[in-house]
């Protein structure tokens, strides 16, 4: 029996480039927990930015934030990864050597930059509404790195070569939508989030579905008990799912039909 969902958010729930959630999906994760089934919202987005999201349900699920580096359960925070502080100011300073590359640094308070690209700054402050703050300089800040991501409006064709090249075989590069490249801290990942908050649910990773599209999904899509992929996935994405569909409500309502 199904126990839980977990679901990408970027082009999986939100689709199209589209910023709030089909109203009809909160009221399915409701349908959900009457019948006994958590929902867990896993994104490469920061968890204030997800709560918020998830509005007149959102403290009726639970989240895997930061791609896999933050996990929180009714406000508890249950696993954490932390990226080594010295690799993470190399990575800074490998972005100050791109001009169309934009850093954004995750901490668990709120998500810093030191960019002055006004488009940059307008999509993080007025479309993705993160919580953010605008700093001089990464380097002073002195919390402890859950994540780094570079934006390049132009894609990641260029920059994710560029990055793993450099980085690959210290921490964990992927792409994470069509402008993003994520550094992920090591072992924390959307699959060892799974396993993190499962385990707090007395669940097993095998109880429940997952949904993703990207390769930041991956791990999550290996590690749950069935992986659905969507059908404009990235390329190669499929092959760690055990089915593919353009819709998540879809299946979600086929789920509860059977129930």
């Amino acid at each position: 029996m199904i126990k839980y969902i977990a679901s990408d958010l970027d082009g999986t729930l939100l689709q199209g480039g589209a910023q709030s959630l089909d109203p009809e999906i909160f009221d399915l994760i409701l349908q959900l927990r009457e019948k006994g089934i958590c929902f867990i919202a896993a994104s490469g987005r920061q968890y204030y930015n997800l709560y918020n999201l998830f509005g007149p349900v959102q403290n009726d699920i639970s989240y895997i934030a930061e791609n896999g580096s933050l996990c929180i359960h009714q406000g508890s925070v249950i696993s954490r990864g932390i990226i080594e502080r010295e690799l993470g100011l190399r990575i800074i300073d490998a972005c100050r050597k791109l001009p169309s590359c934009h850093c954004m640094l995750s901490c668990e308070s709120r998500i810093y930059t030191e960019s002055k690209d006004s488009r940059f700054l307008h999509y993080l402050h007025d479309i993705l509404q993160y919580d953010l703050e605008e700093v001089s300089d990464l380097h002073d800040i002195t919390e402890p790195f859950l994540k780094l991501a570079m934006c390049d409006f132009g894609g990641t064709a260029e920059i994710e070569p560029f990055y793993k090249k450099q980085f690959s075989s210290e921490i964990s590069v992927v792409t994470s939508g069509n402008i993003w490249v994520d550094f992920i801290a090591p072992g924390a990942h959307k699959g060892s989030g799974l396993v993190n908050l499962t385990k707090h649910l007395g669940l097993s990773p095998e109880d429940g579905i997952a949904f993703g599209d990207q390769y930041n999904d991956i791990e999550m899509l290996e590690t749950a008990g069935i992986g659905c992929a969507m059908e404009n996935c990235a390329p190669g994405v499929e092959k760690y799912a055990d089915f593919q569909t353009d819709s998540v409500p879809k299946v979600l309502r086929e789920l509860l039909k059977k129930i």
